[in-house]
């Protein structure tokens, strides 16, 4: 049984690859590493939450911490608790993966992600722990065993946070659609939305413990657009499971990612002068679209891994305000430490209010999207196929002949046993081509590489987790 960090924690089948007593050895490490004397922890809506998050207490508090139950939140919601009580803690939750996946993702005592090294200790502490030939120190006993408590004002208190970044200002009547990927945010979302005077139809916010990002929330916008259309409402705003990424949907049925959102808050933060440094962070998944407006509006780009972590350390590096990626994420720096799909579905309706334009026509013309063609290859290992020869020189080649036109992008994926594959180039035909070209290439290493793998008398690692 092993355990090891990706880019966003901890993450497998629930109750086959995370099981509770994972989730216990996790908490017993994640206590002895990162030292303090209360831990926040909070939950999706997955059947398996309560489960997990019980045994991951059950760790903590068996090395003497408290543990303060949260419940059912936002992942931005405990990030935010985190930061406010300057504790550590952390949410149960595989984000838009399937219901029957889980994961544990910690937080330090500032709401941020832990960074490599306490990972890498924490991973240290978990093997031996996890080792039972080894003798580890003696447990907590008697007045030093931590406690389990909880926090019932936690969503009231993160709403106000939520509403405080308005400023006082109202939606006055907005028409808005949220769909809230039966996840942490199928309350909290509509309820914010609605307190900041907005008109809410809400739709996915009906959590049975197994519908969690089925068929809605940010990875189906087309169920926002139904909602938009039938209720001739001006926004849709689609979360994902753990309400950390947000796709917008305008009245027209218009799906804004990412890209769109960070184009658009940019141009507001950069004519308001709040945007720190004249600079965004954005991942190299970015359309170059995005990239070549920004160089428009005169707004310098840094380009990270892909990972929202790794955005949020370029920005803490740099001090910027403003940092995302094409797939929701995005991070108001100044009002948050993660990214927090709830407040930028806030601020996107605020934004709209305050220009009283639609969503259509403030996005129209901003980001003249290049064609980008993603295909995802089924791979046992993927970074082994990744950093196959074979693979690198297919991906050499086309690069080289795409030259400046286009760019190849090629991954292994942080949240499932893929390998992603991304050509982006203003000839759509050309991009099609040249994926197909470079897919060909992954599979055929990947059918070595398994081949391999099954040859070796060493067992293969375990899987990696989320990004």
């Amino acid at each position: 049984m092993q355990a090891t960090f990706g880019t966003d924690g901890i993450r497998g089948v629930a109750n086959q690859e995370l099981t509770p007593e994972l989730a216990l050895a996790v908490g017993r490490a994640v206590a002895r590493v990162v030292l303090s004397e209360r831990f926040a922890i909070g939950r999706d809506s997955r059947r398996s939450g309560a489960m997990l998050q019980a045994a991951l207490s059950a760790g903590l508090v068996s090395e003497g911490a408290d543990v303060l139950d949260l419940g059912v939140l936002p992942t931005p919601g405990v990030a935010w608790y985190c930061e406010r009580n300057g504790i550590p803690g952390a949410v149960i939750s595989a984000s838009h993966n399937p219901f029957q996946d889980n994961g544990i993702k910690v937080f330090g005592a500032g709401g941020l992600k832990l960074d490599n090294v306490v990972e890498r200790s924490i991973e240290a502490e978990l093997e031996r722990r996890l080792d039972a030939a080894r003798e580890g120190p003696r447990p907590a006993a008697g007045h030093s065993v931590g406690r389990i408590l909880d926090d019932l004002a936690v969503e009231e208190g993160y709403l106000d946070h939520l509403l405080g970044s308005l400023e006082g200002r109202s939606l006055g009547g907005l028409p808005v659609v949220v769909d809230g990927a039966n996840g942490a945010a199928w309350r909290v979302l509509p309820d914010v939305l609605s307190r900041a005077g907005a008109d809410v139809t809400a739709t996915g916010c009906e959590p049975d413990g197994v519908n969690i990002n089925e068929g809605c929330g940010s990875l189906h916008p087309d169920n926002a657009a139904r909602e938009v259309a039938a209720r001739g409402a001006s926004l849709g705003l689609a979360v994902d499971g753990d309400g950390d990424r947000l796709v917008a949907v305008s009245e027209s049925g218009a799906v804004v990612d990412g890209d769109g959102l960070i184009a658009l808050f940019a141009r507001d933060l950069q004519a308001r002068g709040r945007l720190a440094g004249k600079t965004v962070a954005v991942t190299v998944m970015s359309n170059l679209g995005l990239l070549r407006v920004l160089e428009e509006m005169g707004v310098a780009v840094r380009q990270t891994a892909v990972g929202d972590r790794y955005v949020l350390e370029e920005m803490a590096r740099h001090g910027l305000s403003l940092g995302g990626e094409q797939s929701g994420h995005v991070i108001f720096r100044d009002q948050a430490t993660t990214g927090d799909g709830i407040l930028t579905g806030l601020l996107l309706a605020d934004l709209m209010v305050r220009e009283g334009r639609s969503l259509d026509d403030m996005v129209r013309g901003l980001v003249d999207k290049v064609p980008q063609v993603l295909v995802n290859v089924p791979a046992g290992d993927p970074k082994a196929v990744v950093d196959s020869p074979s693979v690198r020189e297919a991906a050499a080649a086309i690069e080289a002949k795409l030259g400046a036109s286009g760019r190849v992008l090629l991954r292994a994926s942080g949240t499932e046993p893929l390998v992603r594959v991304m050509v982006e180039c203003d000839d759509e035909e050309t991009a099609t081509a040249s994926v197909d070209e470079l897919v060909a290439a992954v599979v055929d290493a990947a059918v070595v590489v398994g081949a391999a793998s099954a040859a070796s008398p060493v067992s293969a690692p375990g899987s990696e987790s989320p990004s």
